[in-house]
């Protein structure tokens, strides 16, 4: 007989929120390693000490890790799931009849006194310092990588970049407009290249326009994550333009910064290619003391035929080159009277054979056929390139490569698993706070997986 499903009839219900969340729920876990009793600290001089109670901004909080932990993208949403979802109620200590905020309260509070205070940098910091205590970061090896997230600006409506007059902007402008105006001496956004971007979003002017992906060019900021080897912890992150030099630029701040703030300091640190110039190599060896596991960016290899710098052995005691035919490069074979430094305006130091040496050589045509005289260069910080490239060759090097791609699948759980492909959130300020939030909720999550409550590490060990 086809059942039928009444109304029940009762009047008073024994309803208990806490039976209904499942305890193997991820918010659960989650909640275990949250800690929010300083965010009231943090934001107290921010309130003011009279008038009507603002919203608790611990809920505030915990609905935004919801959400950026779920992949709630908008705050509207955010906001219906949460009046609905009991687990989400459960989290953020509304019982069954507490009321959800608005979402206009959190642009309210995000454009004020959430960026005053940075309680966003606050939090992120504290759950670090969890992932810390939890035993999850061994410092051994650092690895460091940025990637692309397209910002919430359309090139149809974008301008050229000769004709964006930042000297004819309104007083009035857009808040993100504001932001580019306020960063245009910042190394991780204005100064950090002198060339004119070929377009400008209005909207957002300092997102970059980009090809980097070698398909449609697009308006972009880039995340910069710092993180341990061990466990795939986020350490920090930076939010630069989508640019080579901003995006070391933010490397060597991150690395400052977690050594200030945590007292970590990696014995080596991996990377691609994009970090291996000479500059950022010496910084590597010679400041901060650490390994540098990356590829030297080198663009001294020859496909002519002829032989490349490679093929030159390095004499340092007598600051010379020997080429394949035993003959010396040196900087002056002569002594004058003014001395020289000898110094190019690329920074490099250029070491010449004598042009009777070259005309006698028999491998002059595999040399320098086109030249009376080979000249090698060598950067100023060629030192360093040397020590990385000695490394390159060692297991360990391999070993840290590998695991260099735990950077790049947190990048890969951003945008598919949290749904970051594209900003919600205008101006460098707006990419920096999405960028917190995403890598706290990526931390959390990790320290949900990696320590669970002792029972359901129990049950799965038995499994």
């Amino acid at each position: 007989m086809m059942g039928f499903q009444a109304a029940p009839a009762q009047l008073f219900y024994d309803f208990s929120l806490e039976e209904h969340v499942p305890t193997d729920h991820l918010l659960r876990r989650i909640d275990r390693h949250l800690d929010l009793d300083s965010i009231r600290v943090q934001l107290q001089p921010y309130y003011s000490s009279t008038g009507r109670p603002s919203i608790d901004p611990e809920l505030m909080m915990r609905m935004l890790i919801i959400g950026y932990s779920m992949g709630i993208r908008s705050e509207r949403r955010l906001c219906e799931e949460v009046h609905l979802n009991l687990a989400y109620r459960w989290f953020c200590r509304l019982g069954l009849d507490g009321k959800v905020p608005n979402h206009s309260s959190f642009s309210k509070n995000r454009h004020g006194r959430f960026r005053q205070s940075d309680i966003l940098r606050h939090l992120f910091e504290t759950v670090v310092e969890r992932c810390l205590a939890q035993g999850l970061v061994g410092a051994e090896g650092f690895a460091v990588d940025a990637s692309l997230i397209a910002a919430d600006a359309n090139k149809q409506r974008s301008v050229s970049g000769a004709e964006w007059k930042t000297d004819e902007v309104k007083d009035g402008a857009s808040r993100s407009v504001q932001e580019y105006l306020a960063v245009l001496d910042d190394a991780a956004f204005g100064a950090a290249s002198p060339v004119t971007p070929k377009f400008i979003s209005p909207s957002d002017p300092a997102a970059q326009w980009t090809g980097a992906h070698k398909g449609h060019a697009f308006f972009a900021y880039a995340t910069n994550y710092l993180i341990d080897t061990d466990h795939g912890v986020i350490l920090d992150v930076e939010a630069t333009r989508a640019i080579r030099q901003a995006e070391v630029g933010a490397s060597r701040t991150m690395i400052d910064r977690t050594e200030d703030r945590f007292g970590l300091k990696p014995n080596y640190l991996v990377a691609d290619s994009a970090y291996g110039s000479a500059d950022n190599l010496a910084w590597l060896v010679k400041e901060k003391e650490i390994a540098p596991h990356i590829p030297v960016f080198d663009k001294s290899t020859r496909t002519d035929g002829t032989f490349s710098r490679a093929d030159f052995t390095w004499d340092g005691e007598n600051d010379r080159y020997l080429c394949p035919a035993g003959k010396e490069l040196k900087q002056f074979h002569r002594t004058y009277v003014t001395p020289r430094s000898g110094i190019t305006s690329e920074g490099t130091r250029l070491y010449r054979t004598r042009k009777s040496d070259c005309d006698a050589c028999d491998l002059k045509k595999r040399c320098c056929p086109n030249a009376p005289m080979r000249k090698v260069p060598r950067d100023l910080n060629e030192d360093a390139r040397d020590v990385a490239r000695a490394i390159a060759g060692t297991p360990d090097y391999e070993r840290s490569r590998h695991r260099r791609k735990k950077v790049e699948m947190l990048f890969a759980h951003l945008k598919r698993i949290l749904r970051m492909a594209r900003l919600r959130l205008r101006g460098p300020c707006g990419a920096r706070d999405e960028f917190l939030l995403a890598a706290t909720a990526q931390n959390l999550r990790r320290l949900a997986k990696l320590r669970p409550p002792r029972h359901l590490a129990a049950a799965g060990a038995a499994h």
